[in-house]
This record gives structure tokens, sequence and C-alpha cells, in this order.
């Protein structure tokens, strides 16, 4: 069985994940026949062996590969000579073994964006699979979504208390829920009001963010880690936190280079979908600021953050402590990734 689960709703598709890690069978029995692989660097060969290799102790085995479609988008889509080394693969053996994948592997695959699957190399390979795109949930959707998580609490909420809370979390749904928890708890049984919501909603929480975002490209680590401390005492999601984090900095990546081809300003805007005029002339600061290297380097070490939250390796507030502490170092070493099983 072949999915994949595509779009920047991360919260939903994290859902969906564990939705289909629970179809299948004793929970402790797939673990050790569970393999999360980063698509960015594994091999043909690896993939290969991990879903061709039969169960033991478990009636599937689950392989889980993140972001193997953007990695040969993002290599057809640039012109550079120089891509990089997705740029100088051919996507058709990984193709090929997720197609023929037996009966007794599980193969999901992961995508922080929507590709585009109708077309293009990944047509037959979409055809074989069960396919679930999870947009980021924008009105009129986001309002029921909002009145049944909170119902699933077993709270009630007013109209206007909703308005409230979509007018200043907005589509993140990780922020969202997290909100939600806070309120139903602050409510204890009684109806959620608007003025719960003005009082309880993080306001500065993204601009925290974006404050812990500047001292680590300046390298100063110890402001960096109070507002990391803060943030997690504020109740902030580590996952959500970590989610803002490659946000903004694939948000700088993708202005550098939409920069560097000569777009002017306002299609960079629009490419970028920031309306806040604030955030996307920090955003375009920073990506005159800092090296396409550098931002390289720090996107190495979100990818293992967030592999090591997935994985359990590390729990949430540690690995983002570890990752603010190595990001605010001037010189980053590159860790050696592994195959990572559950």
């Amino acid at each position: 069985m072949l999915y994949i689960l595509a779009g920047p709703d991360d919260f939903s598709l994290n859902q969906a994940l564990r939705d289909i890690k629970n179809g299948l069978g004793d929970a402790a029995a797939l673990e050790t026949c569970t393999t999360v692989l980063e698509g960015q660097r594994v091999s043909a060969d690896e993939l290969k062996n991990v879903v061709e290799t039969v169960p033991f102790l478990a009636e599937k085995r689950l392989a889980v590969i993140y972001g193997l479609i953007e990695r040969f988008e993002s290599a057809s889509r640039s012109d550079r000579p120089h891509a990089g080394r997705a740029g100088q693969q051919d996507a058709t053996p990984f193709i090929a073994c997720l197609t023929s994948a037996p009966d007794s592997t599980v193969a999901i695959m992961v995508e922080s964006e929507s590709p585009d699957l109708a077309k293009g190399r990944f047509k037959d390979l979409a055809a074989k699979a069960q396919i679930r795109m999870f947009p980021l949930l924008k009105e009129p959707r986001l309002k029921p979504w909002v009145q049944k998580r909170i119902a699933d609490l077993g709270a009630t909420v007013s109209p206007v208390a909703v308005d409230a809370l979509v007018q200043l979390v907005g589509s993140n749904l990780w922020a969202m829920a997290n909100e939600i928890d806070k309120l139903a708890s602050f409510a204890a049984g009684r109806r959620i009001e608007e003025a719960d919501v003005r009082s309880l909603v993080g306001y500065t929480q993204e601009v925290s963010v974006f404050s812990m975002i500047d001292a680590i490209l300046e390298f100063r680590a110890e402001s960096a880690g109070q507002v990391l401390q803060k943030l997690l005492g504020q109740g902030a999601a580590p996952a959500y936190l970590l989610f803002m984090l490659d946000r903004q900095f694939r948000m700088i990546v993708r202005a550098k280079d939409m920069k560097a081809q000569g777009k002017p300003d306002g299609v960079i805007q629009g490419k970028l979908g920031l309306f806040n005029d604030f955030a996307f002339r920090r955003t375009m600061e920073q990506s005159a600021r800092y090296s396409l290297e550098r931002l390289k380097q720090i996107y190495d070490q979100l990818l293992e953050a967030d592999v090591s939250m997935k994985t359990g390796r590390y729990e949430g507030e540690l690995a983002l402590e570890l990752l603010v502490a190595e990001l605010c170092q001037r010189s980053i070493v590159q860790p050696v990734r592994q195959t990572s099983d559950w």
C-alpha cells in the first residue's frame, strides 16, 4: 500500500499519519518494523532495502519517507548547472521501488508542499497511491474546525469567540489547537467567551518567534534560548515552534532565490503569501543579510530536529533546545545522518 500525504497543514497531515499507523495492527510490533527516511538524502538502494524487507513479528512493515517528491521537484525548478546532489539523480529507480513494493509494506510519502501529481515524472506513482492533500484551512472551513475541536473537548464557545480566535490565530492548526486547549481548561465547564480569547491568546507569540529567529541568525545564543524558554513557558507546543522556524527559513530561502532571479518585490510578496508588510520587509532583510550557504546549514539542522522529534529520538523541548544551541554556533558541524527506526 502506498500513501502520499502532502500540503502545508502539518497538523492535519500528522493526524492522518497517526491514523494510518493505528490501523496497521499492534503498535508495539509495528514499532519494530517502522523506518523513517529523509527523502532529501536517501539513496534508491537504501529505499529498496527498506521496502523489500519482510516484517518480523508484525503484520506490516511501515516506511515513512519525508520530502522525496520535493527533492526532485526542487531540482527540476532549478536552472543552475550545479543544483546539488538531487539535481544529478534520476527519480526513476525511486518510483520503481515504491510502485513495486510488496503487499507486506506500507509506504507513506510525506510532502510539506502540494505537488502537481497529474503530470510529470510522478504521474505513474500517483496512479498507484492513495493521495491526501492538506491545504491550510481558511474561511469558511476554519470556523467549523474550531467549533468541532472545542466540542470534542467537551466545551462550548460563543460565535464571537470563534471569530476572535480565527482573527488572532489564523490557519496554523498547531497554534489553534494549543490555544483551544488553554481556553477549554480556563473556562472549566462554562462557555468560552470573546473576553477569554482576548485575555488568553498569545498575541506576541509570532513576534517572539521572529525575535528568536533574529537572535539565531545573529548568533545571540543567550537571547535565543531565553525567548525559546518564554515561548515554552507560555504553553507553545514544540511542534508548532519548529513549524514556525521551518516556515520562516523556507520563506527566507525562497525570497533570496527569487530576488537573485530579478523578480520585483511585489511578485515575491505575492509568491510568499506574506500580505503583512512588516513580515515581508523583515523576511527580505534577512534574506539579503545572510548567505545561502548559511541558510542551507540552518535548514539541515531543522530537518534533523524534525526527524528527532517525529522518531522520538528526543523529547520536543529537548530537541528544540539542542537545535537553538547548534544554530547559534558560528561554525556548524554537519551531523552524520543515518536511517532512523521508531
